[in-house]
């Protein structure tokens, strides 16, 4: 009778250790997904500011362009570039800073194309075109990569949360981390007159 009662206790215990085991490599295999889709993310908007330098060098050329507005994009590339978030250190804080800086860049880059509308001869330009094609596939790329960073923070963070990973990832450091936030404004409804653009 007393092996017995040893022989289950043995047994809770190795099932107890084997789902504990099962539970804790799920959790590493989650994070190390959220760090393989932050890695992407950071390349696409690495792409981005490598372009933006070919973009600013070819609107420079373009004879009395105004210089605030490439001082505002070359400025905000800087600061862009500058913010630099480690994958094992994403927490609201710093990801809110990280997404600030790459939407002064977005709103940066918007000005510069709207201003060059003022520039048909510009506009005209081979290299500009191509670069502008470019910029276009990589803003996609960026939306799908935070999109795909989103999803894959959302399966980690359910993990970690859940019962009982809350308390064995708590053991060995696993905390939530932060997704992507809607940019600011974002909610607000656009009106798109199609009468002042045809002027």
């Amino acid at each position: 009778m007393k092996n017995i009662g040893l022989l289950v206790v043995l047994g809770i215990v190795v099932i107890v250790g084997f789902l504990g085991c099962n539970g804790y490599n799920g959790l590493v295999k989650q994070d190390e997904s959220v760090k393989k889709a932050w890695n992407n993310v950071q390349t696409e908007y690495q792409n981005r500011s490598d372009l933006v330098g070919n973009l600013v060098n070819t609107v420079k050329g373009a004879a009395n362009f105004e210089q605030k507005t490439l001082v505002d994009v070359i400025e905000a590339r800087a600061k862009a570039t500058s913010v630099n978030i480690d994958a094992n250190n994403l927490t609201p804080e710093k990801v809110a800073e990280f997404q600030q800086a790459q939407g002064q860049l977005s709103g940066a880059l918007s000005r510069l194309l709207v201003t060059v509308e003022q520039y048909p001869q510009l506009k005209a330009t081979e290299n500009f075109t191509k670069l502008q094609g470019q910029l276009e596939g990589i803003e996609n790329g960026i939306k799908n990569s935070r999109k795909l960073f989103n999803e894959e923070v959302n399966v980690y963070n359910t993990k970690v949360r859940s019962f009982p990973m809350n308390i064995l990832g708590g053991m060995f450091g696993f905390k939530a981390k932060e997704g992507f936030k809607a940019d600011p404004g974002a909610e607000k409804k656009v009106d798109v007159n199609f009468d002042d653009m045809k002027k």
